[in-house]
């Protein structure tokens, strides 16, 4: 029952982020634009990593980051505590988003710009969505006591 549990969590949340980004990417491959004061949603294809980092990988990058997808599942196998399934969902979730930009549109495509008081780069939701489960896992591994072993 408990892997049950385990793998009804995982795909459901790594199916729905994957959903929800490609869809809100869809929303600025179809020509959706917004320009404020201190954000402008905007389209970018990023062939890189953050900051376009390791851009000059090309075509490498995305095989390289495939690799990290599956390391990170049988990391999440191994493990198999419940308390990883909701971020490991996540996590995969959105870097197999990422990754399929990549094959598809030969770069991942990015909508968010800050410019308020400093430029930042240019994001999308699967980026946040990336960081806030590896805030995630981070307390799990810092606060054992937030994943308690009987029912998680």
């Amino acid at each position: 029952m408990d892997k049950v549990r385990f793998f009804a969590v995982f795909l459901l949340s790594l199916a729905g982020i994957f959903i929800i980004d490609q869809n809100i990417k869809r929303l600025f491959l179809e020509g959706y634009r917004y320009y404020g004061d201190c954000i402008d949603l905007t389209l970018v294809f990023n062939k890189g990593v953050a900051f376009s980092m390791f851009a000059f990988l090309q075509e490498k990058l995305k095989y390289i980051q495939l690799v990290f997808v599956v390391g990170v599942f049988v990391y999440l196998l191994y493990n198999r505590r419940f308390c990883y399934a909701f971020p490991g969902g996540i996590l995969l979730g959105a870097a197999l988003s990422n990754i399929y930009d990549r094959f598809v549109h030969k770069g991942v495509v990015d909508m968010v710009y800050w410019h308020c008081g400093f430029d930042f780069a240019v994001f999308n939701f699967a980026d946040v969505m990336i960081d806030v489960a590896v805030v995630w896992f981070l307390l799990l591994n810092f606060k054992p006591q937030l994943c308690k072993q009987s029912g998680s």
